[in-house]
């Protein structure tokens, strides 16, 4: 045995400091390895066929002539493909997106649905012969009209409770002194990581092994495991490295279909989405369509306040984009009423996308609020304080710590906000009208329970294992951090190892909740690993392995309303000759508890602040109703922000530890977004005089609303 000695009193504390990312290097020296760039001996490449109607049923195949072509080894589809098992409960408490079970049936739900998987020896004979295969259809009528006046929407839960209703509405409206009516609409937006969905499966004495690029190992275990009826010890997923996620790579049909056809030919097989493909397999955030109605005294305290939602979702699944649930949490009033609500239509399933309901929910209710502001001949900053919440508007509960107030006045201070003039339409430079908006942000700040693993070994190094996933946010060197003040030691005595299912369960990168939910966990194990070694044992030469499970930590939680805070800042310039909109400068002042690494951190705060600029004023998927496909399914024509369209971008916080956590944390990965587009949108009335309700605020609004005005 060894003796492990460190100088525990003369420990710096790593977390607070700012670090580089830890596999950084490998990135940009091509060292790291993605899902789709892993080596595997005989590897067979796998091509989806997507369905060119929007609702019908499968007639026909016509594979005879495509088995044929040089180096095909199989044609996988409704008629040969294995059986799966879909009657489970997900890891998520939800049932299972069917877009998974490809090859069940021979029904088509939406264009861009999964028919078949071409296999061949190459990714070039797979495209080709795929491409080749012709599918007979019997095609019928289809929807994918979404409004709000579609007569099938209805009330849906989500992950949230479908309405929640307090006092009388109508009585509190009919008695308030100033009144906004508003309705808000968001379109459907895509989120397209970098790097795109891949996937690699085999079978290696008798266990299923699949090479990933997912935002949960355990999850993707979880899922395979159920659809194909194994025991979830005889799945291994493993994702160290992934390019990009922002919940669009849970599981989905290119997975499943590896793991399919690696059965069949019993060798590695390797499917990989390309951009196009992306459109109707990865999920999307569903466009809306938001009513707001605000009561105020005319002092600006709300009497009533109702936010009615409504949200597209698939025929065959039932996901909800849950935007008025911001309303629950950020403002209170007599009487507070809000709903989400869904309609089904002939399309893809979408799913979360950063900030899922907060981003598109707190565009509305944020715009209503400086409208609301401008009727009472109040500032928006006083507005919001003067309704600050001491409770949880509709649950009741106490605040965990609530820090808006603190983001508000930081960040008015650092603006300039009080230099202002409130009228609209005075600033001019030249030709362009400049104005400067704000807006209000929040962010659930939760926890799920993790295991996780920490070694000593005898040269003084330690390994921690845990099942995390780095999606490009830095939480590989965030949790470096956390172990090494855990341990005492320097961070480069210790090597943090993720990625991997068999390092057991841990929460998925998501919710703002993974470096939370992990480092809680890492702390525990790494906390516990320092008692042993200070017994003074001695280290064997397999090392001291302590392991942790903070199910019982987290499930002894008070109840609390747990969120992250935030006020965001933003200045345009609008040319009301050409329609362009430029943002000149934003500014982010947040409260989301402890920082762990300011560097990653505030990487993450501007990233979420730059896709606000780029929901505000580009993001528009657009779906053509006569073939229910996209317009422009590719990057060429969804646009979203560029370096031209980014400017001097501020992102800062206040302190705001979280006492309830053991390390502080809250989370930090979604609420740059929150509040960012309705900024930007507030600044544009400021900026013209002219309310936008309907994000983009593309060129050709700005000319059309400047050709309706009184004045043109």
């Amino acid at each position: 045995m060894t003796t492990l000695t460190t100088a525990t009193t003369l420990h710096t504390p790593a977390v607070g400091t700012a670090h580089t990312r830890i596999e950084g290097r490998d990135k940009v020296t091509g060292a790291a390895r993605y899902a789709g760039e892993v080596p595997f001996a005989d590897l067979a490449h796998g091509w989806l066929v997507l369905s060119t109607v929007a609702r019908g049923r499968i007639r026909d195949l016509d594979t005879e002539s495509v088995l044929a072509m040089p180096g095909v080894l199989a044609v996988l589809e409704h008629r040969n493909a294995p059986r799966l098992t879909t009657d489970y409960t997900s890891l998520l408490g939800m049932r299972p997106d069917p877009t998974c079970a490809v090859f069940q049936h021979d029904r088509v739900p939406h264009l861009g649905w999964p028919v078949a998987l071409v296999v061949a020896e190459t990714s070039e004979q797979a495209r080709e012969a795929a491409e080749t295969l012709v599918v007979h259809y019997e095609q019928e009528p289809h929807d994918v009209g979404f409004g709000a006046g579609h007569p099938d929407a209805y009330a849906a839960d989500g992950h949230m409770p479908a309405v929640t209703e307090k006092g009388d509405l109508d009585a509190e409206l009919a008695a308030a002194a100033v009144v906004v009516d508003a309705e808000y609409t968001t379109p459907e937006e895509h989120h397209h990581p970098m790097e795109p969905h891949a996937a690699t499966a085999r079978w290696d004495g008798g266990r299923l092994e699949v090479t990933d690029s997912n935002q949960g190992a355990t999850w993707v275990v979880g899922e395979l495991a159920n659809l194909f009826s194994l025991d979830p010890a005889a799945v291994r997923v493993r994702s160290e490295h992934v390019g990009g996620g922002f919940g669009s790579k849970g599981v989905r049909a290119h997975q499943v279909a590896a793991v399919m056809a690696a059965t069949v030919l019993q060798r590695p097989v390797r499917v990989v989405l390309t951009r196009r493909q992306m459109f109707s397999l990865a999920g999307y955030r569903s466009p809306t369509v938001q009513h707001v109605r605000l009561g105020a005294d005319t002092d600006g305290h709300l009497r009533a306040l109702a936010h009615r939602s409504l949200s597209q979702t698939a025929t065959g699944y039932e996901f909800v984009e849950s935007s008025a649930g911001v309303a629950r949490v950020m403002y209170d009033a007599d009487a507070h009423h809000t709903a989400n609500r869904v309609v089904r239509l002939d399309v893809p399933s979408p799913t979360f996308m950063r900030a899922p309901g907060e981003a598109p929910g707190s565009f509305a209710l944020e715009a209503a609020l400086d409208e609301l502001a401008e009727k009472c001949g109040i500032d928006p900053i006083e507005l919001r304080l003067r309704n600050e919440p001491d409770r949880g508007p509709v649950s009741g509960l106490p605040f965990a710590g609530r820090n808006l107030a603190a983001c508000l006045r930081e960040g008015a201070r650092r603006f300039g906000w009080g230099e202002r003039d409130p009228r609209p339409g005075r600033r001019r430079e030249g030709r362009l009208l400049l104005g400067t908006g704000m807006a209000a942000a929040s962010f659930p700040a939760g926890a799920m329970p993790s295991t996780a693993s920490a070694t000593a070994h005898p040269d003084g190094t330690f390994t921690v294992r845990i099942s995390a996933a780095d999606i490009g946010t830095g939480a590989r060197t965030a949790l470096t951090l956390v172990a090494a003040d855990a341990l005492r030691t320097s961070p480069e005595r210790v090597r943090v190892r993720i990625g991997d299912s068999d390092f057991g369960p841990a929460m998925i990168a998501g919710g703002s909740m993974g470096t939370r939910s992990w480092a809680w966990a890492i702390r525990v194990a790494a906390g516990e690993l320092r008692e042993r070694l200070a017994l003074g044992t001695g280290i064997p030469p397999e090392g001291i392995t302590v392991r942790s499970d903070t199910t019982e930590a987290i499930g002894a939680l008070a109840a609390a309303e747990r969120h992250s805070y935030g006020a965001q800042f933003a200045e345009v310039a609008v040319d009301p000759g050409t329609g362009e909109v430029r943002v000149r400068r934003m500014l982010g002042v947040f409260a989301a508890g402890r920082i762990v690494n300011p560097l990653t951190a505030r990487n993450q705060l501007r990233g979420g602040m730059i896709w606000g600029i780029s929901m505000a004023l580009h993001e528009e998927a657009v779906r053509d109703r006569v073939s229910g496909g996209h317009v422009g399914a590719d990057l060429a024509g969804y646009h979203v922000a560029t370096h031209a369209d980014v400017p001097r971008i501020e992102a800062d916080w206040i302190e705001d530890t979280d006492p309830d956590d053991p390390v502080g944390i809250k989370g930090i990965g979604e609420i740059g977004i929150v509040g960012a587009a309705a900024a930007v949108a507030n600044a544009v009335w400021h900026a013209t005089g002219v309310r936008h309700r309907s994000l983009p605020i593309r060129p050709d609004r700005i000319l059309a609303a400047a050709a309706e005005a009184p004045d043109a």
